[in-house]
């Protein structure tokens, strides 16, 4: 016999949540893992003794992960979706029928917090992930991504700079002055020849124009991506497990080799406090200047930085050779091009550029003049004044654990923020000004640790057939049966430099670096990506752990 439901409310009902929030439950687990009470002391400052209580400091907070971990970036959905999820609520602390607060609560909340309240939750979450063995902290991927900000480049208007009121006063003077003087002239645009009366639209900039709505916000762009206001995320992560280790929101307009100074300190910092000091940074050549490797010296820090696109390592291709005991090019007709000068280069102040330069008299009679001279008759070279500096960092990149750093950087880094801006609202920035961005990168970083973290389960190794010398043999014996041997006859080499690697460190664990020869013999990136996990793992059964292999 059919049955049919019909639905009738109950008067009086006993009812339990956390009888229906089930153990295995992300945000239960999450509620017993994760402890908040430190934000009443931290956040104490900013309530006075008297008025109206505010909302739970704690309550707030887990609101706003709520909204990160949900990928919701908006304070009515946030509130909307909570209030019909009973795990969420039971997250809370709220019962069945308790009223949450008001979404412009939470918009008010989060502007009255400083900074450093939501950096104190980040570096809550990163200490649990360090507590848990996920953070190696030896090696640190940095990047960037652009986050578009909340406003719009067609309400963008002109700046409008005024020493003082006499200026304007003057100026308008003299405006009407000149309107006085002509009072005839036609209106007619015929006879004003005035074909273009509209004045021409002027593409704004950040020099001409700035946003009324978030000022910090710039106009920038890159490959793939419109010309608007952006805000622009730097963030470090762990090789080890891909955790966050810091992230911080910058203009969208500043380089990533003006930021590398400012991100470093912080970063050590971060890992300092857990007692883990950070030795390798890794970065794409965005990041490379004299001032960003000169700032890895001064913080003890080992860069694998490839140089610009621009740079040029050696002018011998253009008929010059380097003279190193005289500082001076030689080109091929035997001229002289000593050094000069210094300059500052003009689209970026703080780097300087050495100039070399011929004579006029040397490049007079030279068959080469026509197509090698400049219009004052002699020639030119510009090098940069941190060229020891790119060369170092050159010849650490073009090694052999160098070009394993670069692919390791782009599997490592690039990976987290596709899911920052997928997943955990990082898509647009729902606030306004350079500081409330920063909190809101700060609370998606967090959300995405957390979820690294209630995922996250320490596998045991398998004992190893002797011991973790043994195991790594035997993960090298089958990287040569599978990968050296079948292709012997297209890469002699690799096999000559793969045997000396090993009698030359007596097969000690740091030689695990040389599984990168399997990435550089592969044609395909991705079988040399599959080779490499098919050996740490080969690795990980003979005793070796992740954080040695990374």
């Amino acid at each position: 016999m059919q049955g049919k439901k019909i639905q009738q409310e109950s008067l009086f009902i006993q009812f339990q949540l956390s009888d229906h929030v089930p153990v295995d439950n992300f945000y239960r687990r999450l509620k017993k893992t994760l402890d908040l009470d430190f934000l009443y002391q931290s956040t104490l400052k900013y309530y006075g003794k008297e008025g109206q209580k505010s909302i739970d400091p704690v309550v707030f907070m887990k609101l706003m992960l709520v909204g990160y971990l949900e990928n919701i970036n908006s304070d009515r959905r946030i509130i909307s979706s909570s209030g019909m999820r009973m795990d969420i609520l039971y997250f809370l602390g709220y019962d069945l029928g308790q009223e949450l607060p008001w979404h412009s609560t939470l918009s008010r909340t989060r502007k009255l917090f400083g900074e450093e309240t939501f950096l104190e939750l980040f570096k809550q979450v990163l200490k649990l992930c360090i507590n848990k063995g996920m953070i190696s902290g030896k090696r640190q991927a940095v990047d960037s991504a652009l986050i578009p900000a909340n406003a719009a480049k067609h309400s963008m208007v002109e700046r409008i700079v005024m020493e003082d009121a006499s200026v304007f006063s003057r100026e308008l003077n003299d405006n009407i002055e000149h309107e006085a003087a002509e009072p005839n002239e036609s209106k007619d645009p015929k006879d004003n020849n005035d074909k273009g009366s509209k004045e021409k639209k002027v593409a704004p900039t950040n020099q001409t124009h700035y946003s009324p709505s978030d000022p910090d916000a710039r106009l920038t762009t890159k490959p793939g991506k419109p010309m608007r206001l952006y805000y622009r995320a730097q963030m470090a992560v762990d090789t080890a497990c891909h955790v966050i280790t810091y992230i911080q929101a910058f203009k969208g307009n500043e380089a990533d080799n003006s930021s590398l100074p400012v991100i470093l300190p912080r970063l050590t910092g971060n890992m300092a406090e857990n007692n883990i000091h950070v030795e390798e940074i890794l970065a794409d050549t965005g990041y490379s200047s004299g001032k960003a490797i000169r700032a890895l010296t001064a913080n003890g820090l080992k860069g694998y930085i490839p140089a610009p696109g621009t740079y040029k390592s050696s002018r011998e291709d253009e008929g010059f050779i380097y003279d190193d005991n005289y500082d001076r090019y030689v080109c091929i007709m035997g001229v002289h091009l000593p050094f000069k000068r210094i300059e500052k280069a003009y689209e970026e102040p703080t780097v300087f550029k050495k100039i070399y330069e011929s004579s006029i008299s040397d490049c007079k009679n030279c068959p080469c003049r026509d197509i090698c001279a400049n219009k004052k008759g002699f020639k030119k070279l510009v090098d940069s004044a941190d060229k020891p500096l790119y060369e170092y960092m050159q010849r650490r990149v073009e090694s052999l654990k160098g070009k394993l750093m670069m692919a390791l950087r782009s599997s490592t880094v690039e990976p987290v923020f596709g899911s920052l801006i997928n997943y955990t609202a990082l898509d647009r920035i729902n606030t306004k000004g350079l500081k409330q961005a920063n909190k809101c990168m700060l609370m998606s970083a967090a959300a995405y640790n957390i979820k690294k973290l209630l995922k996250y389960k320490t596998r045991p190794l398998t004992p190893a057939p002797t011991s973790a010398i043994g195991g790594l043999k035997d993960a090298f014996n089958w990287l040569y049966a599978q990968v050296i041997w079948p292709k012997r006859n297209m890469m002699e080499s690799y096999h000559y430099r793969f045997n000396q690697y090993f009698k030359e460190r007596n097969f000690n664990i740091n030689t695990v670096l040389s599984f990168s020869i399997v990435a550089q013999q592969s044609r395909k990136r991705k079988e040399g990506f599959s080779f490499y996990y098919q050996f740490s793992a080969q690795a990980q059964r003979g005793g070796i752990s992740k954080a040695q292999l990374t």
